[in-house]
């Protein structure tokens, strides 16, 4: 579990396998805090560490990133790319964004960025499948960190919805680098989701 307040900002060092990717993250995290097994969430994608460096600040850590999740989040897997990161919440503390479980719904694409004022706004598309999940001052998690609707719109095509990002997101989190055409990961909240499931069940 998480809540969407990245922690890091790691880059991935080196990618190896031929079937599941072996990738190793740099980071500023002690890494003699990190355990094998533990879950830390790399742009919105919980994954397990089954590597690390010896301990240390700026080591690296690895995880196994299978084909299944290559396939269903944003071109994040190449060397050099910079990721955000969030280690797991622990029992006391605090709940400072949204209830984040790092299982990505869908994949997006940045349509529109424009400055506002001290902040930027940025507009992503999303496939029609999400839509009913995105609602105006709704909560949604982009590559891993909690956001704010700002507004939604509906067409044929599917959904455009804009955020904002204030000079301090965009400074640390990889999101005040973002351009028109780049994909990002979306979760959902997670209380949308239930909710739609619930409406499902009761129209049987």
């Amino acid at each position: 579990m998480f809540t969407g307040i990245v922690s890091d900002v790691g880059r991935i060092e080196s990618i190896g396998g031929a079937g599941d990717l072996r990738v190793r993250i740099g980071c500023s995290y002690d890494t003699a805090t990190i355990d094998i097994g533990a879950s830390i969430a790399c742009s919105g994608v919980c994954l397990t560490v089954v590597d690390k460096s010896a301990p240390g600040p700026s080591g690296w850590f690895a995880v196994d990133v299978s084909g299944e999740t290559v396939s269903r989040t944003a071109d994040q897997w190449r060397e050099g790319h910079r990721l955000n990161l969030e280690r797991a919440l622990k029992l006391g503390d605090e709940l400072g964004g949204h209830i984040v479980t790092g299982h990505v719904d869908g994949v997006g694409r940045v349509v529109d960025t424009a400055a506002d004022k001290d902040s930027t706004r940025v507009t992503f598309a999303i496939d029609r499948a999400l839509s009913p999940f995105v609602a105006t001052k709704g909560s949604v998690t982009i590559d891993g960190v909690s956001l704010t609707v700002n507004d939604v719109a509906d067409d044929a095509q599917g959904t455009r919805f804009t955020i904002n990002l204030i000079p301090h997101t965009q400074a640390v989190t990889t999101l005040g680098t973002l351009a028109v055409g780049q994909s990002v990961n979306i979760e959902i909240d997670v209380l949308a989701r239930y909710l739609m499931r619930m409406e499902q069940v009761r129209g049987q």
